[in-house]
């Protein structure tokens, strides 16, 4: 029965992908081919020539052909060297600019992009380079560079807005036909709210109290004490997980036993505590360097040391710190500035104004640790130097929020800088023994000139350039991330790359009025988490019109809220809350749940306690999963399947897949079967009507009440199945034996199996694993 189960799924999940891939194919929305009255750099010219220009005619002096630039002005307006009568761009004349001649020739020998490059210009690509030209070919700085100012808040229907976020999401529907759609049902809105929020299912208390509160103040009541929860923290913190490439082992062959776990509890923490963002990225970027550092602040600069290390014997020491640096480096771009710094590792970027020169300029803002590539040998140091050691007196007097289980003291490896200054050069092909010239500490001038005199010569320098008002990155790319947690998508796409080659913004006026009302109020996170929340734009109906699939099968535009599944880690998560066995306890070492036998095995060097796996026991293993142990190697399976990031280095946004594999976890996975179990016992023994017992399930894993028509069906489905235990009651012991949590022998009957079976098919059901 199972077995057959299991190929219809996987044949409607081929059927699901080949619809979904034709209705992409047929329902892609047309691009915008009527040209503007005005061109614009940004919006229109850059775009083209950053796809199909720069990579021979940009910021790479190394790479740059017919020594041509066309990413400045001055290079683009200059004359060529071999002709002094010929210029690329001659400003309100196309036709003596050598770009047109050159875009627009017959003779493929002669026309650009050159054949070989495999790029082509479209007709409107060149109508749009033609009339940019004849209105003076004007140049301005990338958009993201240029430092945000608070836009004018556009006029909106009253009746709807709740807050200035509307008013810009609205002008861009109406801009493009499109009206915002009805407010979600009160149960839909508030199991969204619940999980964006906390990561966990509305209880059924909560969705009672909710549905019967009708003041106008119902949901905003919801949404304060969502946010003073404390897993709230846990939410936020596990998004930031990710963008610090945290894991509990050390990564490459070895793979050995690190304690980092104690940084985690902090960012928990720091979260819960709201602290300000500029305290948040200050504390972990140099809380070390602060004038008489506590050991807190001390401890939030693990974010720097969570980076993969060596324990392998035979390995260059240089070569691996020297890779350690290069991590933090790209780390530190990627995470606050969303720029590719790592591209500037061997040559120029080819497409972003950051010379390899900028690159270890910054690079030496990183390289005064001191630290060794190669520490011990596996499992001889589970934080290697510089590191902190964490004591129970300390927890239990000024680090309260570490949940340290045992009296022996924990090292966690934190930044700290050399009493003597380390010389940073430019590393050749970025070979770490090819030194070139010495460089300074810097960042790139096309974000905002660095002053050493002004900031100071180390990273609370470093911070403090981050968190300057006039800094045009760090405050865009944070509200960016928050928006996207929320949405699904950035406003600005593409949550890595805020440079030439990343997407343009949906919305730029709301995204600089964000930033600017952020910053203005002290970037408070909760407060801006709290103005999401609580926009009629977050508040919308996830129900798709014709209209929507039309102009906007996407959804750039935001005319309706977004279908998201919820987080591998809330997976886990909402099986084990739905179900009454989740462990809420906070923080604390990571915890190894159930999982197939001999993964780790077969990918381990075979040393170190990493080795095997050891399954945890009791109330371990319905811990959050968010604390799931994770093998940098062998990252835990199921999470994988449901899109997990295996934190191998810096990530700000996973894939999103749908797989049949996904439903075979759904199927199949202990943790599911066990929580099924449980929550049948639990409501066998309530000796309740069948309909409410169904009713009750239904609200704790899909949290709404159901309509009659899916009662009917459960109720059909359910005594199906007790009338084939009743018949095979053998297989009510083989079924209900899965798991460790404590069973009830009593309880081993045919209504229960029955249950259980009913129970697993909800988890099952699609909308089970959206927020809606």
């Amino acid at each position: 029965m199972r077995l057959i189960a299991i190929r219809n799924i996987l044949i409607l999940s081929a059927f699901s992908i080949l619809a979904y891939t034709s209705w992409r194919c047929t329902s892609s929305r047309a691009d915008d081919t009527s040209i503007p009255d005005v061109v614009d750099y940004n919006y229109h010219i850059r775009p083209i020539l950053s796809d199909r220009c720069f990579k021979c005619h940009g910021p790479d002096a190394n790479k740059r052909e017919a020594n041509l630039r066309l990413d400045t002005p001055e290079g683009a307006y200059a004359a060529f060297k071999d002709n002094a009568k010929a210029h690329a761009i001659v400003p309100g004349n196309p036709d003596a600019s050598e770009l047109m001649a050159r875009i627009t020739a017959k003779d493929t020998s002669q026309r650009m992009p050159p054949m070989k490059s495999n790029l082509t210009l479209s007709p409107h690509e060149i109508e749009l380079l033609e009339k940019w030209i004849e209105q003076g070919a004007n140049y301005k700085p990338h958009w993201a560079f240029i430092a945000p100012k608070s836009p004018e808040i556009p006029e909106a229907d009253a009746s709807w807005v709740r807050n200035p976020i509307d008013h810009f999401t609205y002008a861009k529907m109406k801009e493009k036909g499109l009206s915002p759609s009805d407010e979600a049902d009160k149960e839909r809105l508030l199991k969204r709210v619940c999980f964006d929020l906390t990561g966990l299912p509305p209880s059924l208390e909560m969705q009672d109290r909710f549905l019967k509160d009708s003041s106008p103040k119902a949901y905003e009541k919801i949404v304060d004490e969502l946010l003073a929860n404390k897993h709230y923290g846990e939410k936020m913190a596990t998004y930031w997980l990710d963008v610090a490439r945290y894991a509990d082992s050390h990564g490459y062959q070895d793979d050995g036993l690190r304690t980092m776990w104690p940084w985690r509890d902090w960012v928990i923490h720091a979260f819960n505590s709201n602290y300000s963002y500029s305290k948040f990225l200050t504390w972990q970027l140099a809380g070390d360097l602060i004038p008489h550092a506590t050991k807190e602040m001390v401890l939030a600069t693990g974010f720097n040391r969570n980076h993969k290390i060596t324990q392998e014997g035979g390995v260059i020491d240089e070569e691996y710190r020297v890779e350690y640096v290069n991590d933090r480096t790209s780390t530190f771009g990627k995470a606050f500035l969303a720029l590719t710094f790592e591209c500037s590792k061997c040559h120029d970027h080819k497409y972003d104004p950051i010379s390899q020169k900028d690159y270890y300029s910054t690079y030496a803002f990183f390289n005064q640790v001191p630290e060794k590539g190669l520490f011990g040998t596996i499992d001889a140091s589970f934080a290697d130097p510089p590191n902190i050691k964490i004591t129970s007196q300390e927890v239990s007097s000024i680090l309260k929020f570490i949940n340290k289980r045992d009296t022996a003291a924990v090292e966690v490896m934190v930044m700290k800088d050399s009493s003597n200054w380390r010389p940073t050069f430019v590393l050749n092909r970025g070979n770490y023994d090819a030194h070139g010239e010495p460089v300074g500490v810097g960042i790139p001038k096309s974000i905002l000139p660095f002053s050493p005199q002004k900031y100071g010569k180390n990273r609370l320098g470093l911070a403090k350039w981050l968190v300057d008002d006039q800094n045009p990155l760090t405050a865009r790319v944070f509200v960016n991330r928050v928006w996207f947690q929320f949405f699904g998508r950035g406003i600005v796409k593409t949550l890595g790359d805020f440079g030439m080659q990343g997407e343009l913004p949906t919305h730029p006026e709301l995204l600089d009025w964000l930033a600017v009302d952020f910053k203005s109020h002290h970037w408070n996170i909760k407060r801006l988490v709290k103005q999401i929340v609580t926009s009629a734009t977050y508040r919308q109906s996830s129900s798709i019109t014709s209209s929507h699939i039309k102009v906007d099968p996407d959804n750039v535009y935001l005319s309706h809220a977004p279908r998201l599944r919820i987080s591998a880690e809330n997976v886990r998560d909402h099986v084990l809350a739905s179900a009454d066995i989740l462990n809420p306890e906070i923080g604390g070492p990571s915890i190894k749940p159930y999982q197939p036998k001999g993964i780790w095995e077969v990918a381990s060097s075979g040393r170190g306690s990493l080795m095997t796996y050891i399954q945890d026991h009791r109330q371990d293993l319905y811990r959050r999963g968010m604390y799931v142990f994770i093998k940098r190697t062998v990252p835990p399976p199921s999470m994988l399947i449901f899109d997990a990031s295996n934190r191998d280095q810096c990530e700000v946004q996973r894939g999103r897949t749908n797989t049949p594999l996904q439903a075979l976890v759904m199927m199949n996975d202990p943790h599911v079967s066990e929580s099924s179990r449980v929550l049948a016992e639990n409501m066998a023994k309530l000796k309740l009507p069948v309909d409410e017992v169904l009713s009750q399930v239904f609200r704790k894993i899909v949290c709404r009440k159901p309509q009659a028509k899916e009662l009917a069906i459960l109720k059909k489905y359910m005594e199906a199945e007790q009338l084939e235990f009743q018949q095979k009651p053998a297989k009510i012991k083989q079924l209900m034996k899965v798991g460790e949590y404590q069973k009830n022998q009593a309880l081993s009957n045919p209504f229960t199996a029955a249950l259980m079976q009913t129970i697993q098919m909800i988890y099952n059901m699609e909308e089970t694993l959206m927020r809606v």
